[in-house]
């Protein structure tokens, strides 16, 4: 299949399950050379690199705690050191922010650190990440933030998600009137229901799989690779003049 991505470099964070898999496959698939960071599991994200390099792909692993700001900076200094010992330069061409951790819990339950590590994963750790890169990323890059439906649509039974997700949709538009001059695009993708294991206990509730197919528009909960295929065309030459974009991927839900 053609690869429009060939030659290109990309980092998806959280890349070891879930929608960063996805994503992390998706443009190695597509020709670019992927490094997908992980945290708690280091065998999954080892078989996400297997599976790519099988298909015929270039990937590497990294690990890194976003929760922890002080662990960006030698995740860069991994990133570099690994891009030059493959292409002789640590040019980075795509920035994939998709970490994230679990975001259940409603007013009554939350707590200040639960406030605090679901910003600091989902609101911080974009940020400092983005800054990072900059001295990396080529003009004409792309940064793809992974947002939520749950940003613009809150849930009273997750509002500091909600919240967090939200400043990502803000943080993305004035990135992009920053990189503008550069040809750097920035966008969001955020996608609405999808099978993860971040929401199997409402999966296993028939009830609520009947509610949530009956209020989206397509009849179904979204897989992984609907999400990746958003990412691929924001992440390719096709999506050039496309910037400051929050895209919605639900299937339609609660229209």
């Amino acid at each position: 299949m053609p690869q429009p991505l060939f030659g290109r470099t990309a980092l998806v964070t959280g890349g070891s399950r879930g929608i960063g898999r996805a994503i992390a496959e998706r443009l190695a698939q597509e020709g670019a050379t992927v490094a997908l960071t992980y945290n708690a599991c280091k065998a999954a994200a080892d078989e996400v690199v297997e599976t790519i390099k099988r298909a015929g792909g270039s990937a590497f692993a990294l690990h890194a705690d976003l929760a922890d700001a002080e662990a960006i900076a030698p995740l860069f200094e991994q990133l570099d050191r690994e891009l030059i010992e493959r292409n002789g330069s640590k040019t980075l061409h795509i920035l994939v922010n998709n970490a994230g951790n679990s975001g259940w819990g409603g007013l009554r339950e939350a707590t200040p650190d639960n406030w605090d590590t679901l910003f600091a994963v989902h609101a911080r750790a974009p940020f400092f990440v983005v800054q990072a890169a900059l001295s990396r990323l080529s003009d004409n890059g792309r940064i793809i933030n992974i947002s939520s439906a749950a940003g613009s649509r809150a849930m009273s039974a997750v509002p500091i998600y909600s919240m967090a997700k939200a400043s990502i949709n803000n943080l993305t538009q004035a990135l992009a009137q920053e990189l503008g001059p550069y040809g750097i695009t920035v966008n969001a993708v955020a996608p609405g229901w999808v099978c993860t294991d971040m929401n199997t206990a409402v999966r296993e509730n028939a009830d609520m799989v009947k509610l949530i197919e009956g209020d989206t528009a397509l009849g179904r909960f979204g897989e992984t690779s609907d999400i990746a295929a958003v990412v691929a065309y924001l992440a390719s030459n096709e999506s050039r003049w496309v910037t400051a974009q929050v895209i919605e991927a639900s299937g339609g839900y609660k229209l």
